[in-house]
């Protein structure tokens, strides 16, 4: 039979993701503050890069999540198809 197993990612991806995401931020904010204009329209871009964090983080996840549903249900079914096929080599 198949061997599933999760995937995990190694310790230097996800520090390389965090430092990645924290750099990311970071220059966002730094830009927005130095920005020149009205606070208003500094307040309106942070606002804006912030929701567009809070989105992509969502979005990933349901996606990932949708993946892994999909995942096990495609292993149920396998499994179920194997069922079968076994207890009709039996007869």
């Amino acid at each position: 039979m198949h061997d599933y197993s999760i995937n995990d990612s190694s310790s230097q991806w996800d520090f390389f993701v965090k430092i990645a995401f924290a750099t990311a931020m970071a220059s966002t904010l730094i830009g927005v503050y130095m920005l020149p204009g009205p606070l208003v329209v500094k307040g309106y871009f942070l606002i804006s890069s912030l929701f567009l964090v809070f989105s992509t983080i969502t979005l990933s996840k349901t996606i990932r999540d949708d993946h892994e549903a999909q995942r096990l249900h495609n292993r149920i079914s396998e499994a179920r198809t194997s069922k079968m096929i076994r207890e009709l080599d039996e007869v």
